[in-house]
């Protein structure tokens, strides 16, 4: 059956501190996350970091808070508006970034006006906040810097469509940093987009089509030239969340290889359950457990290579439910 698109050894992820219990907020308290200090911690190697510590900023200290252009604002004490450290959480995230290329996804505070990825109150004159939110400074360099991380902010994850989503991208960009190491070949990067196929048919099926063509045009191209530009465009569109209609079609496909293998009665039921997912009724995981084990049974090598039927550990339990 299709391995787990993730390299052997727990894929890091870089972490605000206060969300694995750090006592590090302004207020000395933290913010834990039981998701990711529980239930993540057992997948993933954590790197916390929190840049208001690291820039200086005592435990406890002096409020921030953003101000001024939300497309550009400053980040500001908010008893004592002559501290300014805009400056530092920048070029601390420009570094982290640049010190931490072996990381496969951050999660962030939200809301925080160093580490919120969006949504961040930015207060104008009179103390009320603009109508346009902000991004935190810290995230805001960070990610500049590395645009092709998949990144989210705790609260998000607790959506199970998100956490989902989010899940599909740390692993696959951990699957990529593997193939780094091996060295990109065409062959190798040919055999890494028909892996993930079906996993970006239920994403964003026409940037399935658009690689593809740009992986068959390569000609005498060095593939190497055109990787980096694949993969931020593969990454963009596993950003983009699949739906019960895309999964549904996905589904349909791979139920297709069977067609020769089943009786009547099981392709029946095969598709009774893909159509009760599509309505609702049931979640992902109970068509692909039935499709699961029909390929058990009938194995097939072009699907059995599919990221699509376990894009990250099953017992994450991840597609229970959307």
């Amino acid at each position: 059956m299709a391995r787990t698109a993730s390299a052997p050894h727990k894929p890091k992820i870089a972490i605000s501190a206060c969300l694995l219990g750090a006592e590090v907020r302004f207020n000395g308290g933290h913010k834990e996350s039981r998701l990711c200090s529980q239930a993540l911690s057992q997948h993933f190697e954590f790197v916390p970091l929190c840049p208001e510590v690291a820039i200086g900023l005592g435990i406890p200290r002096q409020p921030v808070r953003l101000v001024g252009d939300p497309a550009q604002p400053q980040a500001v004490g908010t008893v004592d508006s002559t501290l300014n450290v805009t400056r530092p959480l920048h070029d601390y995230g420009v570094e982290m970034a640049a010190a931490h290329t072996d990381i496969c996804g951050y999660i962030f505070m939200q809301k925080s006006p160093s580490c919120g990825l969006e949504r961040v109150k930015v207060y104008q004159d009179g103390g009320r906040p603009a109508e346009l939110a902000g991004r935190g400074i810290y995230a805001r360099a960070f990610c500049n810097a590395n645009p092709d991380l998949p990144v989210e902010e705790d609260g998000r994850l607790n959506d199970p469509v998100l956490r989902e989503n989010f899940m599909t991208r740390v692993y696959a960009y951990s699957a990529w940093q593997a193939l780094l190491k091996q060295g990109i070949t065409r062959r190798s990067l040919t055999e890494f987009h028909a892996r993930y196929k079906y996993q970006l048919m239920a994403h964003h099926p026409v940037q399935y089509k658009t690689l593809g063509a740009l992986l068959g045009n390569l000609g005498k191209q060095d593939p190497r030239a055109i990787a980096p530009y694949y993969f931020s465009e593969l990454m963009k569109a596993l950003k983009k969340c699949a739906t019960r209609r895309t999964h549904t079609n996905v589904l349909q496909h791979i139920s297709g290889y069977l067609k020769q293998a089943i009786s009547a009665e099981d392709k029946q039921e095969v598709q009774q359950l893909i159509g009760q997912y599509l309505h609702g009724i049931v979640p992902l995981v109970v068509p692909l457990t039935l499709l699961k084990h029909h390929f058990r049974l009938h194995p097939h090598p072009y699907i059995s290579r599919q990221v699509y039927l376990q894009p990250h550990p099953e017992d994450l339990s991840l597609r229970n439910a959307i």
